[in-house]
């Protein structure tokens, strides 16, 4: 048996991650913050311990414990929030990353995978991005999850293999839908079911590249593989989807007309971006297969029970 540490896995995709770990039939111990995450998402079988990541006497209670692998999903995860608070942002996804891999020095632990951001990228100057091309962040929690890459990346010379997901726009069955600042198509589908009215912050020319949540789930496990060597990966599906054709496809697959509303952007929005997942699949052996269309037409048939 294997033993994993996840991170914010109270979360949409931490605890996702978590109960797939435990159905191969791992052991796994959970930090979360509960901030965004709920206790009923954590799996049962799980060790559960509440508190933030960057809290180091948090970090003292996993008792020196030494994990094949740390997943590092917790931390503030949305550009727009990260306006609120630069100094807590900083702490929840870069002070937080230091800890960790302190902690994974300490105890011997060799593989550590960290979920980064497309937002790393900014304003990408040519499309598809790849991993090489210039990142120049928008936002403060931007430059919180490069600033961690460049961590990882030195922690290499300490015998850590150190993964970082750059991961597009997770969307899919679980996610968060109370939380309105944060996920794009789960924003619009829960102001669509609770009121029939979308609030689109920004114009409906944006688009973003939409990766489905099983998808995710599986480039973290196959991470720790040991034939994955340390570096920085695209998570994406590699197409682009327009607000306007998000907003379409919602309004077709519920039976209530929506009323549309548009006002500006939020700081820090990109205005659009989509990733080329060329050296994952190479790197990886599978490609993420589910389209956006498939994946939110489950994800509206689930919603419309959960909201």
């Amino acid at each position: 048996m294997k033993k994993y540490l996840v991170t914010g896995g109270a979360g949409f995709i931490g605890s996702a991650v978590a109960a797939k770990l435990l159905n191969q039939g791992n052991e796994v111990v959970i930090i979360d913050n509960l901030s965004t995450g709920y206790l009923q998402n954590i799996p049962d079988g799980a060790t559960f311990i509440e508190g933030n990541c960057e809290d180091e006497h948090i970090v003292n209670k996993l008792n020196k414990q030494t994990f094949n692998a740390i997943y590092h999903i917790a931390g503030q995860s949305s550009g727009e929030i990260s306006y609120d608070n630069p100094v807590l942002d900083m702490q929840a996804n870069v002070q937080s990353t230091l800890v960790l891999l302190k902690y994974a020095v300490e105890t011997g632990c060799k593989t550590f995978i960290y979920a980064s951001s497309m937002s790393v990228y900014g304003d990408a100057q040519k499309l598809p991005v790849c991993e090489t091309d210039t990142t120049i962040p928008k936002s403060f929690y931007a430059v919180g999850k490069l600033a961690s890459e460049h961590y990882l990346r030195i922690y290499q010379s300490f015998g850590i293999k150190t993964i970082a997901l750059r991961l597009f726009n997770v969307y899919g069955v679980g996610q968060n839908l109370k939380n309105l600042r944060q996920g794009m198509a789960s924003i619009y589908l829960a102001q669509a079911l609770q009121t029939n009215r979308i609030l689109v912050k920004g114009s409906t020319d944006r688009f973003r590249d939409f990766v489905y949540i099983t998808d995710v789930v599986n480039s973290f496990l196959t991470s720790a593989q040991s034939n994955i060597p340390s570096g920085v990966y695209n998570v994406c599906y590699g197409d682009k989807t327009h607000v306007g054709q998000i907003l379409e496809l919602i309004s077709n697959q519920l039976s209530t007309m929506t009323e549309i509303s548009i006002i500006d952007s939020t700081p820090g929005d990109q205005f659009g971006i989509y990733g080329d997942p060329t050296l994952f699949e190479k790197t990886f052996g599978f490609k993420n297969e589910i389209s956006f269309q498939n994946g939110m037409i489950k994800m509206i048939a689930w919603a419309k029970n959960n909201i």
